[in-house]
């Protein structure tokens, strides 16, 4: 089981030393968030300080995914930084190229270890390449997917 209160503290000093200015107020203890599907980590401001979350399925996970994600959600507390824009992006390339991580705006169960355990309630096909493409919730890829294309620029086909 992943220490995080002590892999944050490891991460603020990975950012600190490459000198992106992370949040001097970011509360020490990471909450564990016991009904995130969906998403790994949650950077929430309150006042003039910060909270971060990670999901529990980050628990058990390999020390690598829950230091990437802390870095994900640290990256959020610097000055201009609460969405997935240029700065943060730019940190984010600074804290893979020094660490070896691969922080991106969105991370998969696959890049991280962690078996999926979202409800699969429609799945849309590539008619050229094959690709698929699992949801649980009826989003407007699901309802429209011919407004959508596969990567490849094929037309997708709701299977179920």
């Amino acid at each position: 089981m992943n220490d995080f209160d002590a892999l944050l503290v490891r991460v603020l000093d990975q950012a600190r030393a490459l000198k992106i200015p992370v949040s001097a107020q970011i509360r020490p203890h990471v909450t564990v968030n016991r009904r995130a599907v969906t998403r790994f980590g949650c950077c929430i401001r309150r006042g003039e300080a910060f909270e971060i979350e990670l999901s529990q399925r980050l628990l058990e996970a390999a020390e690598e995914a829950c230091l990437q994600t802390l870095a994900h959600e640290a990256l959020h507390t610097c000055p201009g930084c609460r969405d997935h824009g240029q700065r943060w992006k730019a940190y984010a390339a600074r804290m893979n190229a020094a660490y070896g991580y691969a922080i991106a705006r969105t991370g998969t169960c696959q890049a991280l270890g962690v078996p999926d355990v979202r409800p699969e309630r429609y799945r849309l096909v590539c008619q050229s390449c094959g690709a698929q493409f699992c949801r649980a919730r009826a989003s407007a890829l699901v309802r429209h997917p011919e407004r959508y294309r596969c990567k490849c620029g094929g037309a997708l086909k709701r299977v179920y």
